[in-house]
């Protein structure tokens, strides 16, 4: 098997074309290649890593250091935008897709519903399928977490030492991941946004430690 890194708006139409034989990257593009009949779900990560993060927001040393205020603003924002998105996943579709007023996505809402509020027939055949294995985790296809979590953080880094895609990651044999995660993750911020309004409860969390789960 042979890897391909492109970009995900050309994964699709790739896969359309026999270009490529499958492909993994974060939705919608996985339910436009179902929309669009020249796909199928396989396996989804989140069934293989418990409530595992997909983004990540990134700032400039010079703006946490000399305007935290501001950072701090931008992190209750996207906090609370994650909130609203978790309980009112079906209006969060229409206001992202292509039809909506600003346009956000070029994604048409009935993919974006796919993603955010999959019908239970279609979860149920994703179990089926074994496309999801761990029924039990009562995962979402999408969902909406801020993530001040260490052990997540470790536990990428650990990943990442053993994964190898292309030219020299000999460097990665010093890094240790408990420092690394430190250094590279500042969760301050985030921890801080929960703090507010009962957000920690809006995302069903009872406090920011948790124990990792990763399981095929």
């Amino acid at each position: 098997m042979r890897l391909t890194v492109m970009p995900p708006s050309d994964m699709v139409a790739a896969l359309a074309a026999k270009q490529i034989g499958k492909f993994i990257v974060a939705e919608p593009f996985n339910a436009l290649a179902e929309a669009k009949g020249v796909g199928k779900i396989l396996r989804f990560s989140g069934d293989i890593w418990r409530d595992h993060a997909c983004c990540l927001s990134m700032m400039h040393d010079h703006d946490i250091q000399s305007r935290p205020e501001w950072v701090q603003n931008v992190i209750n924002a996207l906090v609370d935008a994650a909130a609203f998105a978790k309980h009112h996943r079906s209006e969060t579709a229409e206001l992202l897709a292509k039809q909506g007023i600003r346009h956000y996505t070029p994604h048409d809402a009935k993919v974006l519903r796919a993603v955010l509020q999959p019908e239970p027939i279609v979860w149920q055949k994703y179990e089926r399928t074994g496309a999801i294995r761990h029924a039990d985790w009562q995962q979402r296809r999408v969902d909406f977490q801020p993530f001040p979590f260490q052990s997540y953080s470790e536990l990428l880094v650990k990943l990442l030492k053993e994964t190898h895609l292309a030219g020299v990651n000999t460097f990665l044999n010093d890094v240790q991941p408990e420092k690394a995660a430190r250094e590279l993750f500042d969760t301050r911020f985030v921890e801080r946004a929960l703090q507010r309004d009962g957000l920690m409860s809006s995302f069903g969390l009872q406090s920011l430690q948790r124990q990792e789960t990763f399981a095929l």
